[in-house]
């Protein structure tokens, strides 16, 4: 792995986790902080890792963008800035393995849309959430567009509009989070979910993430078409042959490497 300043990446087994490192400045996501989870996220994405945790050290998650990149910034570089937030985000979920936040303390405005951009989440009961932008200058506009995709739009607009912070319990419920465990579990929270969705095929969960993501932007009969293209390739597949093969023939599956299975 690569060395960076802002964020740690180590690798144990089969999982690579990214830790944003700048305390400091409660892990903002400045811009140089952003462009080495780009790159870190590309070096998981390219290798046989199954999975990747998003984590954080210090008394906050993250607290979203550094203000002082975008003070006295024109419309032009202010793009930019987020032209390279949008990248990183999607990059989440472009990658091939399952991606899980593990989250404690305050994530608030991008630091909550990363969050929400991961496919999964694990919380603290005494972390929180937050858009602020709505009882300040600054609408969140981009933070929006995941944190709405995952909390529906009342929900998402009441989080915007008032700017205060939610409750991890809160969280869960509105579908941000999958589940909030007491603070010192966090670590083997995360541990069991990551194991449970990084069973069986590696190969089919990256089709898998890949449709779901697309087919949710789609209306309903889009949808159909395109998961049943990827379902149909599926069933072709040497890991869907052999998962089928499997089930029939009552025995364990033997799929190609990266995998893992258990009971």
């Amino acid at each position: 792995m690569s060395d960076y300043e802002f964020i740690g990446v180590d690798r144990a087994d089969e999982v690579v986790t990214i830790t944003l490192a700048n305390a400091a400045k409660r892990n903002v996501l400045a811009l140089p902080t952003m462009q080495e989870l780009t790159a870190a996220l590309d070096e998981a994405g390219e290798s046989d890792a199954l999975a990747v945790v998003i984590a954080a050290e210090g008394p906050v998650f993250s607290a979203g963008h550094n203000f002082g990149d975008i003070l006295g910034s024109s419309e032009a570089e202010a793009r930019e800035l987020f032209d390279v937030c949008t990248n990183m985000m999607t990059l989440v979920q472009r990658l091939p393995q399952v991606v899980v936040a593990k989250v404690h303390a305050l994530a608030t405005a991008a630091g909550c849309q990363l969050v929400a951009s991961c496919d999964l989440a694990v919380a603290t009961e005494s972390s929180s959430f937050a858009a602020p932008g709505g009882k300040g200058g600054l609408f969140c506009h981009t933070p929006m567009v995941a944190i709405g995709r995952a909390v529906g739009r009342k929900k998402g607009l009441e989080m915007a509009l008032t700017g205060d912070p939610i409750s991890a319990q809160t969280a869960c419920e509105w579908g941000l989070v999958n589940r909030v465990v007491p603070d010192d579990e966090l670590d083997a929270a995360v541990d069991d979910l990551v194991f449970r969705a990084t069973r069986g095929s590696a190969a089919s969960k990256a089709a898998g993430k890949q449709s779901y993501y697309a087919q949710m932007d789609l209306a309903q009969d889009g949808a159909y078409e395109l998961a049943t293209r990827f379902m149909s390739e599926g069933v072709a597949a040497p890991d869907g042959q052999e998962g089928i093969a499997s089930f029939v023939e009552k025995r364990t599956p033997d799929f190609a490497p990266p995998s893992r299975t258990r009971d």
